[in-house]
């Protein structure tokens, strides 16, 4: 499956952003999906993951109730709203895919090629 991340951009803090991360070569209805970020100098950290339903979901603690992540089954995508930005979310964005476990960011094993989210302050 290839993965494409897209729209990310430069905002000012508090305002939002959506991500979009579009599959394709097969779809993404038997895997579970994840958004990663990676800061300059930091590992990657996963912020949010759907299961295969859709009718579960994960978050960090650093963006619970500010961030959701959905999946539309008919687009075959993901998709990350992000609200209330800070400065230091600032990041390179990821989508993952996994068969395995939603919440185990190491059982993700395919990626998307990352797309560049900026915080003004």
């Amino acid at each position: 499956v290839q993965l494409q991340a897209f729209e990310g951009g430069l905002v000012q803090t508090g305002n939002s952003l959506r991500l979009s991360c579009v599959a394709s070569g097969r779809t993404l209805d038997d895997l579970s999906l994840g958004w990663f970020r990676q800061a300059p100098g930091k590992e990657r950290e996963m912020v949010a993951a759907i299961s295969k339903s859709g009718g579960g979901t994960w978050y960090s603690d650093s963006v619970k109730g500010r961030f959701t992540i959905t999946r539309d089954t008919a687009k075959n995508a993901v998709y990350l709203q992000m609200n209330s930005l800070k400065p230091e979310e600032t990041a390179v964005y990821y989508c993952g895919a996994t068969f395995g476990n939603t919440v185990t960011p190491t059982s993700y094993s395919f990626w998307g090629q990352g797309t560049q989210v900026t915080v003004s302050s």
